[in-house]
């Protein structure tokens, strides 16, 4: 079992960033690819951005590409999404999950733990 906490998620206005943390705790959080999604009403989760287990491979969605960037410290057992240049259409639940497969995935099914989310809200 791995048990994800995120935070740092709150209102900001557009053009702002904030930074959002994935606290990890239970089994090794280095034999996990971990992965940020989000999701807005009436919309389906999405992957935002995923980072391969040692920090060499790394994802991000054309949607957030350029603005947002996926960070993990194995040491802290924790992952970072750094986001600048945000828009109102950045305004979801953001979750954090972690995916034991060593193929990658972008895929919601495929990630084995989740978080319980932080909402963003970015107004105009």
């Amino acid at each position: 079992q791995v048990q994800l906490v995120e935070s740092g998620g709150g209102l900001v206005q557009a053009g702002g960033s904030l930074r959002l943390s994935c606290a990890a705790s239970g089994r090794t959080f280095s034999n996990y690819a971990m992965g940020w999604f989000r999701q807005a009403p009436g919309k389906e989760r999405e992957c935002v951005a995923r980072i391969s287990w040692d920090s060499s491979n790394t994802y991000y969605s054309d949607s957030v590409k350029g603005r947002f960037t996926i960070s993990r410290d194995n040491a802290k057992n924790t992952v970072y999404l750094q986001m600048n240049s945000l828009n109102p259409e950045d305004t979801a639940v953001y979750y954090c999950a972690a995916d034991r497969s060593p193929r990658p995935s972008i895929m919601p099914q495929r990630y084995d733990y989740w978080g319980q989310g932080t909402q963003v809200t970015v107004s105009s």
